[in-house]
């Protein structure tokens, strides 16, 4: 599913369930509940009832549901036909289904070039200049 050297998954937050804090996992982790913080894994499924409010760094995402923060991934994004997201992207690759739903803005630059997306706070988006 998720390419070559990738783990099989080894975290499930369930349907119901709502973590607050900082999650890290080696290998893959599902979100099917809620996670308030940030999120780091090697590689991140989010369920279409699952919910990230934080930013995440990833090798590569899959995102069913909803996520309201910033996503980092050095490899591959890709927002289902259902997926909500809110905030910044920086993926090298990036999938965006029919349907889905993208408020922010995306940079699609390699990975050597960090996000700069800073722990512990959702960035907020770049204001635009009205009226220039």
């Amino acid at each position: 599913m998720f390419g070559k050297g990738s783990r099989k998954l080894e975290t499930i937050v369930g349907d119901g369930t709502r973590i607050a804090g900082k999650v890290s996992v080696e290998g893959t982790i599902r979100i099917d509940g809620t996670v308030e913080g940030d999120v780091q894994a090697d590689w991140v499924v989010v369920g279409e009832t699952g919910k990230i409010r934080g930013n995440t760094r990833t090798r590569g995402m899959i995102v069913g549901g909803c996520v309201e923060g910033n996503i980092e991934a050095t490899e591959t994004l890709e927002l289902k036909e259902k997926a909500t997201m809110v905030g910044e992207i920086h993926a090298p690759k990036l999938g965006v289904a029919e349907g889905a739903v993208f408020d922010g803005r995306a940079r699609m630059k390699g990975a050597a070039e960090p996000a700069g997306i800073q722990e512990g706070n959702v960035r907020p988006l770049v204001p635009t200049k009205t009226g220039t």
